[in-house]
């Protein structure tokens, strides 16, 4: 599980491509101070389990759907990548709850600056989108992101300086891809109402039931 708060920017050491997966070394310093084998780090919000670990970075393996799933095919010796180690237990929830899980990815549609902050416009498909909400959480290249607004194909975020410099949303613009991550929450509310496309039964949990106690 992580936070969506990215500890520091790494870079694409070498990628050695299989038939149907990869094999990403990464460069990295600061996540390095406790990251042992079997460990998993998110890079650009994906969950990765470390398979190496050297003095100057590490190495994982990506399976066939994560690369399906995610933008880390597009990865090339030389590329950024935002780096996390899984949350402690003992420090400080700064985020929301990520899994890592990526649900698919989006496009960046549009860039604008806003006084100090950054406004990102991305397109991405309904499937994703019936998760996001206004004032929700998302994950983007694994950063923790408010969702400014919703539109029918895309949403918007604000990003404020800080985030821009210190991971690697501030170097891409129009027409480059993200890894978006939904709320965790909302995707578990739906399979418990039953209003998801399914032959499942449909779940006793109503919506009356949830405002009836508070919910």
């Amino acid at each position: 599980m992580f936070t969506g708060i990215v500890e520091e920017v790494g870079v694409v050491r070498a990628l050695r491509r299989g038939e149907r997966s990869c094999v990403l070394s990464i460069g990295a310093k600061g996540i390095l101070s406790d990251l042992s084998i079997g460990d998993s780090v998110a890079v650009n919000g994906v969950c990765l389990t470390a398979s190496g670990v050297d003095g100057g970075g590490f190495t994982a393996d990506v399976m066939h759907e994560t690369l399906d799933r995610s933008a880390l095919g597009a990865l090339a010796p030389g590329s950024p990548v935002n780096l996390e180690r899984a949350m402690a237990a003992n420090g400080r929830f700064g985020g929301h709850l990520v899994s890592g899980h990526i649900d698919g990815t989006g496009t960046i549609a549009a860039k604008r600056r806003d006084g100090n902050a950054v406004w990102y416009t991305v397109k991405t498909r309904p499937s994703l989108l019936r998760y996001v909400v206004e004032k929700g959480s998302i994950a983007m290249d694994g950063i923790s992101l408010t969702v400014a607004a919703v539109g029918e194909d895309r949403f918007s975020v604000s990003v404020i300086p800080h985030t821009a410099a210190e991971t690697i949303l501030g170097g891409k613009g129009p027409g480059e891809q993200v890894n978006l991550e939904t709320d965790l929450i909302g995707k578990y509310v739906e399979k418990l109402l039953g209003t998801e496309k399914t032959s499942r039964p449909q779940s006793s949990l109503t919506l009356e039931f949830l405002t009836e106690n508070g919910f």
